[in-house]
Order: C-alpha cells, then sequence, then structure tokens
C-alpha cells in the first residue's frame, strides 16, 4: 500500500503541474470529453474523492449516497461545479485528495470497500484513483496541448484495466469469453510486462502507454499501436473499459 500511494501521490503532483500555471480562462478550454472543459474533469476527480473517503471511513453513508445517486450523471455532477471559481475548484481537489490519501494510509491491501459497480480491496481502490488520475489528467493535458512523459506508474492503469476485462462485458450486457487473454507490454522503461496464461487463445501486443490509453478510452483502437489477435482478444478490446459506470462513448477514430 505504501509504494502504491506514493505513485498515487507521484500522479496526483503530475497533475497539478498542468494545472499550476493555468489562467482562469484556461480551466473553461474544451477537452476531448464532450462538453467538458478542463474544470469538469478536475471536479470530477474531487467529487469522486470525496465519495471515495465516505466510502472508506462510513460505508454505510457511501451506500447511502449510492442509492441517492442512482441516477445522477458525470454530466450532472460536472454541472453542479460549473460557477466555482478556478482557485476554489484547484484547492478542493488538492484537499480531496489528500483527506483520501490519509484515509487509505492506514487499510491492509485486502480489505474491501464498497463502490460503483462492485465492492473492491483497498489495493485496488488506490489503484482506480490513481488510473481516474491519469485518465482526466490525459484530457487536461489533450486540451493544453501537452504531451506527458509516461511513466512506469502505467502499469498501474494497465493492470486495473486487464482486471476489468469481465466488467467490460458485464456493464454491457455481453458474454465473458470463456478462453483467457494474454497481454504483451512494453513499459516506457523498455521492459516486458505480461499478464495471462502463455498460450491464451487471444493476445495483445504493444506498448504500455496505447494499451492505457485504449482501456481508459482515451484513444480509438485505430489509433493505437496495438496488434490484437484471437477471438476473445478482438471481442474485448474494442469495448475495454478501466472503470466503473456506465459504457463510455470513447473517442473516435482519428481523434490522436
Amino acid at each position: 500500500m505504501a509504494e502504491l500511494l506514493d505513485d498515487l501521490r507521484a500522479e496526483t503532483a503530475s497533475l497539478e503541474t498542468l494545472l499550476e500555471p493555468l489562467r482562469p480562462g484556461d480551466w473553461e478550454l474544451p477537452t476531448p470529453a464532450d462538453g467538458w472543459a478542463v474544470r469538469d474533469q478536475v471536479s470530477h476527480l474531487a467529487w469522486f474523492d470525496d465519495a471515495a473517503r465516505t466510502a472508506i471511513t462510513d460505508p454505510d453513508a457511501f451506500r447511502d449516497l449510492l442509492a441517492a445517486s442512482a441516477t445522477t450523471t458525470p454530466d450532472d455532477l460536472a454541472g453542479r461545479s460549473r460557477e466555482m471559481p478556478a482557485g476554489e475548484l484547484r484547492a478542493w481537489f488538492a484537499s480531496s485528495r489528500a483527506r483520501l490519501v490519509e484515509a487509505l494510509a492506514p487499510l491492509p491491501p485486502k480489505h474491501r470497500l464498497p463502490w460503483y459497480g462492485v465492492d473492491m480491496s483497498a489495493a485496488s481502490f488506490a489503484t482506480a484513483r490513481l488510473m481516474e488520475t491519469w485518465a482526466h489528467g490525459q484530457d487536461v493535458a489533450d486540451a493544453l496541448g501537452r504531451t506527458r512523459e509516461p511513466t512506469d506508474r502505467l502499469r498501474h492503469v494497465a493492470r486495473i484495466g486487464v482486471m476489468a476485462l469481465p466488467y467490460s462485458f458485464a456493464v454491457r450486457n455481453l458474454p465473458v469469453p470463456a478462453e483467457p487473454v494474454r497481454v504483451e507490454l512494453t513499459t516506457p522503461g523498455g521492459e516486458l510486462w505480461t499478464a495471462g496464461p502463455e498460450g491464451a487463445a487471444g493476445v495483445v501486443r504493444g506498448p504500455m502507454l496505447d494499451f492505457c490509453l485504449a482501456v481508459t478510452q482515451r484513444a480509438h483502437l485505430s489509433d493505437t499501436a496495438l496488434e490484437v489477435t484471437g477471438e476473445p482478444a478482438a471481442a474485448w478490446m474494442p469495448i475495454a473499459q478501466a472503470y466503473a459506470g456506465p459504457p463510455g462513448r470513447g473517442r473516435p477514430p482519428g481523434s490522436r
């Protein structure tokens, strides 16, 4: 947990580096997510950090929140804070993230926590927050025309992307392939990262960055250098979804 939370802090700092020099008008720049500005990406993270802390400190209150917001969409939540001054929004994100990390720190990695979709271990919970930070940070970077240097923290995003394979099908009411998928990725440091059994019927190969962009739906599969072979892999990758919630719209081809 300590190493994982160090990486979550580092990913948070990476996003804050993008936000620090922004002028008030920059917060209104459109991002690749339809209808969302930079401010909406940040308020989304802050809101769900607060919800995550509630899930840790008061699981019953979180379940009540979950029931009360069953029909609330991310677009609805984004709209609630669009009048918040940029300085207050940035402070909200900083404080909500700090409180969340503080709440996660003493938990055993296998401690179960309620969340949207399915309960998660504390380790997977922290990994999910890192994945969300990286993905929404990518939206901010795209809006600003910035290229971020990929880091080995992407291994966390890749891991949760692989773990979410069954969810990607279940959330669309599709049958999960019976045969496994092997994932072989090259890390930013040039090492080989793998998941799944050798000799699997489906294989995904390529840069870890491209895989992470695909499973967070920040790039269309056709805009990546991923090689997808075998029926189960071909069924999975176009709908791969590393985050909880309804199926995302993803990015159209040619958007990167």
